[in-house]
């Protein structure tokens, strides 16, 4: 195989394993297990925690004592073990700490496949600007078609979503052992502290109001990433519970139906540029915040009948919603930090939102919907979404009004090209 098809294989397969479970666990959680949502919200701040505590030990370990595409390949198979046993835990405790210990293998990768497509491309002289984009283009193609595949199989609630994970993790980790050596680059100075190797040194950006204002609202947004990752396909399958709806395209083809905000995220990035050359890094920002409202608020009034248009629309606005966050934000931190931290600030933004972001999100959101919006084991779905847009709405008016910045053409005139 040539070595951009051997690269996108492994991108498709990287999103693949999350593709099969993520979106679906929900279901497997509430419907065949009947546990409670309080418990559930702990499910999902694993993801939090493993993002804080990993990718920049793991980064570490790359970079002066393993091969990455080893510790990548290394990863994956723990991983895919730890899934492989989650079918035969039998209390939400023990299946907290085995995803727990799943997500410890898993989150880092992410970061991983990144660095050892960047070695690859760059060793074998090629673009790695215009050559990376449409490979990782795969990996969010794997993600719908694992997602796509859970659902077909009828395998939505059942555990064999997590032996469909476990086996594509266990592929993909042997499978990296085949690809070209990424050999530790020994780019960080033996003379570093502990804090600058493990990229701490980012945090002080936080003494500065509009960064710290920045990665503060960084968290709160990633909050509301989770609550579509945990909910929605839980709340599409529950409308089975109304005789009217049981037998809909909605509830029966749930997870097809959200893979629809997957879908769309991969075309919204391609309308980045031209948003970002005409609005500026904060307005798009707050166009995504808006378009969180949206998500939250046409799922609270959606239903498979004549409302199935809004549940339509709300995963056609999540692409917005995601992409418009993610890279302006990125690129506002490309354009405002110092050259020597700016890896670390990077690193800082994601531990923000993929983060503490996801574990605040995920305990909190579990908490409050058991405590406040379920009765007698019925989630009102209606007020859970219109609190989680009112959140968001928060959210978005509050970052209008404090956040401060200057769009200047000549900081997104790379990225618009």
């Amino acid at each position: 195989m040539s070595i951009k098809l051997r690269l996108t294989v492994m991108s498709f397969l990287q999103f693949f394993v999350w593709g099969a479970w993520l979106i679906t666990v929900g279901n497997y959680w509430f419907a065949t297990k009947q546990w409670s949502g309080e418990q559930f919200g702990a499910i999902f701040s694993t993801l939090g925690l493993s993002s804080i505590l990993m990718p920049a030990v793991t980064g570490i370990i790359a970079d002066k004592w393993i091969n990455a595409e080893k510790l990548y390949g290394m990863l994956h198979i723990l991983g895919g073990i730890a899934l492989l046993y989650i079918p035969q835990v039998q209390d939400p405790v023990t299946f907290y700490w085995v995803i727990f210990a799943a997500m410890l293998c898993y989150m880092p990768t992410i970061s991983l496949s990144n660095s050892v497509a960047y070695n690859i491309l760059k060793n074998n002289n090629f673009d790695v600007v215009k050559v990376f984009p449409p490979i990782r283009v795969w990996g969010t193609i794997g993600f719908i078609a694992a997602m796509w595949l859970t659902n077909l199989t009828d395998n939505k609630a059942s555990a064999n979503m997590f032996y469909i994970a476990a086996v594509a993790a266990i592929a993909l980790g042997v499978y990296a052992f085949s690809l070209p050596q990424c050999p530790p680059q020994k780019l960080i100075s033996e003379k570093s502290t502990l804090a600058q190797k493990l990229g701490l040194d980012a945090f002080k950006l936080f003494g500065t109001y509009k960064m710290a204002l920045f990665f503060m609202f960084s968290m709160f947004l990633g909050a509301a990433l989770q609550l579509t990752n945990m909910y929605g396909d839980v709340f599409l399958s529950e409308f089975g519970k109304m005789p009217e709806y049981a037998e809909s395209i909605i509830v029966k083809k749930s997870t097809l139906i959200m893979s629809i905000s997957q879908i769309s995220e991969t075309l919204f990035i391609l309308a980045i540029p031209f948003f970002l050359k005409r609005f500026g890094i904060k307005r798009v920002m707050l166009i995504s915040m808006f378009a969180w409202v949206l998500r939250f608020g046409l799922f609270a009034y959606g239903n498979p009948a004549d409302g199935l248009w809004m549940i339509v629309m709300s995963c056609i606005v999540y692409g917005m919603a995601f992409d418009f966050f993610n890279i302006s934000g990125s690129l506002f931190v490309e354009t405002t930090t110092d050259s020597k931290i700016r890896s670390s600030a990077q690193g800082l933004f994601m531990m923000m939102s993929n983060g503490f972001g996801a574990f605040f999100g995920g305990l909190i959101s579990g908490y409050v919907i058991d405590t406040y919006f379920t009765h007698d084991g019925n989630r009102d779905w209606h007020n859970i979404w219109l609190s989680f847009a009112g959140y968001a709405l928060v959210i978005a008016i509050a970052f209008g009004l404090m956040f401060k910045h200057k769009h200047v053409p000549d900081d997104v005139a790379e990225i618009a090209h």
